[in-house]
């Protein structure tokens, strides 16, 4: 497969309202998290106002707590002791390891610029997601990608999950450092990125090509779109990829939940990449 030029003239960005113009109350969410890893790296990240602190006060383990407690200090964070009971009430994931913090909302990244490099920086690499809905699996594949050097991920406003505190507490931290997109349509989204220079690569259960047959695409450029379990990839969505690949099943099973097929497909990229992936011009 032959790269596409980086040297053609980019298509200006369209005159009616932008990706960054409409949609201001869309919401990516973020404004709760919990778990002890995700408070930990919001509070190591320093990118956005933490409002509050609450610990449950009856935790064995102190370790991990008093450093979240001592990162808390530092930053003048006010810090609730409560009982375990009224933190669980509070709680909206499963099992909030006595922590949770409440923190100014994600800010929105924009699909412009997640395409469109600084100069000397790496080229691309996006993650984008078709209709998956389930929070633990969107917080896992965020965790993969941002652990395989993805440079940020899209996910569409409608059917499709934000970050909610049980996708923050299974990305583990990753939101803090992943930068996340919500474009008002996935299919225009990837239109788009391809004027601005990547291959679009969906993950489909039914591609005749491997994962594994990507050459050195994943130097270049790159978005890997993964659909929902089940449904896999929309027919627009599909219609808009360069490519679509599966990735080889040996044994009897027949496919991989999503956030499996993310990180062996955003870890074939970063394997290729290892190699040397070209910076922007």
């Amino acid at each position: 497969m032959t790269p596409r030029s980086t040297n053609r003239r980019v298509p200006a960005r369209p005159s009616r309202p932008t990706y960054r113009d409409r949609d201001r109350d869309r919401g990516l969410g973020g404004e709760q998290v919990e778990g002890r890893q995700a408070v930990r790296e919001l509070l190591l990240a320093g990118r956005r106002k933490v409002r509050e602190l609450w610990v449950a006060n009856d935790l064995e383990d102190a370790g991990v707590i008093a450093d979240i407690v001592d990162l808390a200090s530092d930053r003048r964070v006010p810090i609730l002791e409560v009982s375990r009971k009224k933190l669980d009430a509070q709680a909206r994931s499963e099992a909030p390891q006595g922590v949770l913090a409440k923190a100014a909302p994600l800010r929105e990244a924009e699909l412009d610029d997640l395409a469109t490099p600084a100069k000397g920086a790496r080229a691309p690499f996006l993650v984008a997601v078709d209709g998956v809905t389930d929070p633990g699996n969107l917080g896992a594949l965020l965790r993969s990608a941002e652990g395989a050097g993805a440079t940020g991920v899209l996910v569409p406003k409608h059917r499709a999950v934000h970050v909610t505190p049980t996708v923050a507490k299974a990305a583990a931290g990753a939101i803090e450092h992943l930068p996340i997109a919500v474009v008002p349509g996935l299919p225009a989204a990837l239109q788009r990125a391809k004027q601005l220079g990547c291959w679009i690569v969906g993950l489909d259960d039914a591609a005749d090509r491997s994962l594994f047959e990507l050459d050195d695409l994943g130097r270049e450029p790159v978005m890997l779109v993964l659909g929902a379990e089940g449904s896999g990839l929309s027919r627009l969505v599909r219609q808009r990829c360069d490519v679509v690949v599966a990735i080889p099943m040996l044994g009897r099973l027949s496919s991989l939940n999503v956030s499996a097929a993310a990180t062996l497909a955003c870890y074939e990229v970063a394997r290729q990449r290892l190699g040397g992936a070209p910076a922007a011009n």
